[in-house]
């Protein structure tokens, strides 16, 4: 069958290799740590938001429901989170940390920085800038519909405006 798309002039192709590119460094460099990529996600999204329910977890690592309660029982017996029942409403569990996952995030955190100078080496502080703004425009025009480049071109010129858990920014 004859190829009628090109995927090298795809955006989603480009994004595609380098998301599975950087989970894979990611991957490779937590695992003598005993951490799994997933892991590592449920730790951040934690550490970023404080506590979640089991549903919004699901969301947020667009993944089955099944698959995400398999990932939290091996999290739980490892001590690194713990679920309780919502006091509001009875069918949700919501996720915590707990003081055990704080150095394995430290090193989450750690392989994180490492890996983003890697991906990153070649490209100037400007190039970075761009790049990050230029697909925050992606992201915003694919999640809301009409274009907004007007809105994208307001959003804070400083590279360094965007501050994570750990306290790095990107």
């Amino acid at each position: 069958m004859p190829a009628n798309y090109d995927f090298e002039e795809s955006i989603g192709y480009w994004l595609t290799l380098a998301t599975q590119a950087l989970h894979r460094r990611v991957s490779q460099r937590l695992a003598p740590q005993g951490i799994t990529f997933r892991q590592a996600q449920v730790i951040g999204w934690l550490v970023l938001e404080g506590e979640l329910s089991q549903a919004e977890l699901v969301q947020r690592l667009m993944i089955e429901p099944p698959t995400l309660v398999r990932l939290l029982d091996r999290m739980e017996a490892a001590g690194l989170i713990r679920r309780e029942g919502d006091p509001h409403d009875r069918r949700r569990r919501i996720v915590r940390l707990t003081e055990q996952s704080t150095p394995v995030w430290e090193q989450i955190a750690k392989t994180l920085r490492q890996v983003r100078h890697i991906a990153v080496r070649d490209l100037s502080a400007d190039e970075l800038h761009d790049l990050k703004r230029l697909l925050r425009l992606v992201l915003a025009n694919l999640e809301e519909g009409p274009p907004r480049r007007r809105a994208a071109r307001t959003t804070p010129s400083s590279p360094s405006s965007e501050t994570l858990p750990c306290g790095d920014t990107f």
